[in-house]
């Protein structure tokens, strides 16, 4: 985490970076991937997705730590890199980060005529499942996803890993995670990702929102705990 920096410039950081997150994400899948000769498909989400954080990251990561997603602090926070008293100030500013950017989508694709916003790409299990799989398979695939996520992301931002990449390789990550996941749950390990669009998707998405913050949390927990125990790393 960078140091001597204010904690407003924190948060704000916090707070662009996961606006851009949210916005450039979801975006790419409310207004670019339903489109047959536009459409960028699973894949042009997933790599929507990774470029976001890999671009936050480098932009935002010298003042906040470019975190961007409650679980990522968490994991962060039980790891010992993020100070217990500034995670819930962290997670205020990520989730109105992800609230804002969902409300300005929201604007940009309601001025399509034939508008709906049906899931919003918003997360869900069951009948919300892009592929119908069901609430144990979001929870373990969520649950793994995050942990590794965090593993990733303790492992090339040591002070021991080679400088300047760790944004390259966290980007990648997440990248990957949504090639594996969005057919299961639309991919979320990140409780402000997910409840910045469930507030605008037409759908159920809310009443399984809860599976969303709690799978990436106590996948952000097993995340910080393989790397300072497993592993034997701080």
């Amino acid at each position: 985490m960078a140091k001597d920096i204010r904690v407003p410039h924190k948060l704000a950081a916090e707070f662009l970076g996961t606006f851009w997150l949210v916005f450039g994400g979801a975006g790419s899948a409310v207004l670019a991937a339903g489109f047959p000769e536009l459409g960028i498909g699973f894949a042009g989400v997933s790599l929507a997705f990774g470029l976001t954080v890999l671009t936050g990251a480098y932009a935002f990561g010298a003042i906040s730590g470019g975190h961007f997603n409650p679980a990522v602090s968490f994991g962060l926070t039980l790891a010992g890199r993020l100070p217990a008293r500034d995670f819930i100030p962290y997670v205020i500013a990520q989730l109105f980060g992800a609230i804002v950017a969902a409300a300005v989508l929201y604007a940009v694709a309601s001025g399509k005529p034939d508008f709906l916003p049906g899931g919003f790409a918003s997360n869900g299990y069951g009948p919300l499942s892009p592929g119908g799989y069901s609430v144990w398979s979001a929870l373990i695939v969520e649950i793994v996803l995050t942990a590794f996520f965090i593993v990733v992301i303790l492992g090339t931002t040591h002070s021991l890993a080679p400088t300047g990449f760790a944004p390259l390789a966290i980007g990648l990550s997440l990248t990957l995670i949504h090639l594996v996941s969005i057919p299961v749950t639309n991919t979320s390990v990140n409780p402000a990702r997910s409840t910045g669009v469930a507030f605008f998707a037409d759908t159920a998405a809310m009443p399984q929102l809860w599976l969303f913050w709690v799978a990436p949390l106590i996948g952000a927990g097993i995340g910080a705990l393989i790397w300072t125990i497993v592993l034997g790393r701080d």
